[in-house]
């Protein structure tokens, strides 16, 4: 079974490229299809513009293209519900410098899944 993950990125994406540090305001999002913890298949995804539904629009977005996973640095409460009620898991992969590094690192189960507990702060997010 494989799980597609989204994963913040600047322009042109892919595995080398800098870890986005704001999902919502990314310039895309590097999607990797891992299946029996090896990477099958990469793919770059835009952004949405952030003004179209504030916070939730990347939600709707990345879940309108299938995925299942979002890697982030950082994210308010609302978006983080968003995401819950679509079914998007979202772990914290903060330390990661690049997309790879932070897909190597989920690969490996050393990420933390996001809870409310742990967002930025009420209401804006990223």
């Amino acid at each position: 079974m494989s799980t597609l993950i989204a994963i913040p990125s600047t322009h042109p994406g892919g595995l080398e490229a800098p870890f986005g540090a704001h999902f919502g305001h990314c310039d895309l999002y590097t999607v990797i299809e891992v299946e029996d913890g090896s990477i099958k298949s990469i793919k770059t995804l835009p952004n949405v513009p952030h003004q179209q539904g504030g916070c939730l629009a990347p939600v709707q977005h990345l879940q309108q293209n299938g995925v299942q996973v979002l890697l982030a640095q950082g994210m308010g409460f609302r978006p983080l519900m968003g995401f819950n009620q679509v079914g998007i898991q979202v772990y914290y992969a903060g330390g990661a410098p690049t997309v790879g590094d932070a897909a190597q690192a989920f690969i490996e189960g050393k990420l933390q899944q996001f809870s409310t507990e742990n967002t930025c702060g009420g209401g804006g997010g990223q």
